[in-house]
């Protein structure tokens, strides 16, 4: 039998200023194959004055091990497990005394995909969701039941017209769910690029971690 729990237990790394003293936080979920410490080398890029980043790390480098496209079942126990983890992050930093309004989330790729889908999942008002090349879980055409707000949350969804991973048509389905949630959603497509993180992308975090 698969582990339930297969993400417990994993490290979280931290940059930035220590919980205690930060106003906002910043959860960042790197990409299949990748790491925590790799997705924190976007930090030296972001906000430094009172915000805390933090990494979690995927067991074996991965989120969950199939495609996030197909049905949700295909890739239990790993997404239910990451979602807990997430559940539990975003409690760890409400109890050092930060709102959820001043929790951003996001990531790229796999990471992304998995923000956005918690976010969906656990709606609230949060300080920010940031996806990057990444799109809600499950088949395109799957019919979401999401319910509950997220009250204004800013939202940004950026990815690429040569996407070999993720299509044009995916990052607005996920823009238009969130926005039926109550987000402020922008999406930005570069019609030329591929499946990476671009400076253009860098700059709207930017914006959005400081406005939290």
């Amino acid at each position: 039998m698969s582990n339930p729990h297969v993400h417990d237990n994993q490290p979280v790394l931290l940059a930035g200023a220590a919980l205690d003293d930060a106003d906002v936080a910043v959860i960042l979920l790197h990409g299949r194959g990748s790491s925590a410490q790799s997705i924190l080398s976007l930090v030296d890029h972001l906000p430094q004055d009172r915000v805390a980043y933090l990494a979690p790390q995927a067991a074996n480098h991965t989120w969950y091990p199939n495609s996030g496209f197909i049905a949700l079942e295909a890739n239990e126990p790993y997404v239910s497990s990451a979602f807990q983890m997430l559940a539990d992050l975003v409690t760890g930093i409400t109890d050092a005394g930060i709102p959820t309004n001043r929790i951003v989330l996001g990531g790229f790729s796999q990471g992304a995909c998995l923000a956005a889908e918690f976010v969906a999942r656990h709606p609230r008002r949060y300080g920010g969701l940031f996806v990057l090349s990444g799109a809600l879980l499950g088949p395109p055409d799957l019919a979401r039941q999401y319910t509950g707000t997220l009250d204004g949350t800013p939202v940004f969804i950026g990815g690429a017209g040569r996407d070999a991973w993720v299509t044009e048509q995916q990052l607005h389905l996920t823009g238009r769910e969130l926005h039926q949630l109550g987000a402020e959603v922008r999406v930005e497509v570069q019609p030329g690029s591929e499946h990476t993180v671009r400076q253009t992308e860098i700059a709207y975090v930017n914006t959005m971690i400081a406005a939290a």
